[in-house]
């Protein structure tokens, strides 16, 4: 009896998610199932001052060795060499004159590079920034080297955010993060913003103060593709000069809409 209960909760609880899955409509997505970038969908931020965070590499435009789309994944590149007065390059892709968007479903499935020095993230802006971290900032993924197989899920707002040590952040350890993909998704609507890997729930942010300070998020956003090398965060222990090129595999992005 006891194994036939445990039966059904797992049933039901599989019919649960899947419902809700149901309730999603794909509005936007790229396989990278093309010979290139496509361009319609992605442009290229570009530039080597530090970011705020005193990384090390330029990002550069349209460059195949930082950038391209091979065996069906985008590769974003990170490499050690000269560019203008830095010594890593890499690239860095936004959505932010393609594809702005108010709420929604973003899936990315993603293998993330290896090594001390490494920063790849996944995540969303406000299209309308003016000041950080006043119009908000989603991490959908954040990953350092140093610390590896720790993911990290967080939002900054202008109330909460890591220079004043309030952030909302969550962690979970995904030991084969960088060997295999995994999906890292975030649910983001009027109400909450909650990060999944794999479909398993790891961080919950409430709209419960309803002020722009703790809640910047009622406008639209774009997406974020990067790898920084080191920085205040990445390079907190350093960088193996050595590991490198290290690349970050994207298989695709999703974004869907959350039908009530």
């Amino acid at each position: 009896m006891k194994n036939l209960i445990l039966a059904i909760i797992c049933i039901s609880l599989v019919i649960f998610c899947n419902g809700l899955k149901s309730k999603r409509v794909m509005i936007w997505q790229d396989e990278f199932n093309n010979s290139q970038i496509d361009k319609s969908k992605w442009t290229f931020e570009t530039g080597g001052d530090g970011f705020g965070n005193n990384e090390l590499q330029f990002y550069t435009k349209d460059r195949k060795e930082n950038a391209r789309v091979e065996d069906g994944n985008l590769i974003i590149e990170a490499r050690q060499e000269q560019w203008e007065n830095n010594q890593y390059t890499s690239a860095k892709l936004i959505t932010k004159k393609t594809f702005p968007f108010q709420f929604g479903s973003v899936e990315v499935r993603a293998k993330l590079p290896k090594g001390k020095g490494t920063w790849p993230a996944i995540w969303i802006l406000s299209k309308n920034i003016k000041k950080w971290p006043d119009d908000g900032e989603i991490d959908i993924m954040e990953h350092v080297g140093y610390n590896e197989g720790f993911i990290h899920a967080s939002v900054h707002t202008k109330k909460y955010n890591h220079i004043i040590g309030t952030q909302k952040t969550d962690t979970v350890l995904v030991k084969d993060a960088t060997e295999i993909f995994h999906v890292y998704r975030a649910d983001w609507t009027p109400e909450k913003i909650e990060m999944f890997i794999d479909d398993k729930k790891y961080f919950t942010y409430i709209n419960t103060e309803k002020t722009y300070d703790a809640w910047p998020f009622d406008q639209p956003f774009y997406l974020i593709l990067n790898q920084a090398v080191g920085g205040n965060w990445g390079g907190k222990e350093g960088v193996d000069s050595t590991i490198y090129p290290q690349k970050f595999l994207i298989d695709y992005v999703r974004v869907y809409k959350i039908n009530d």
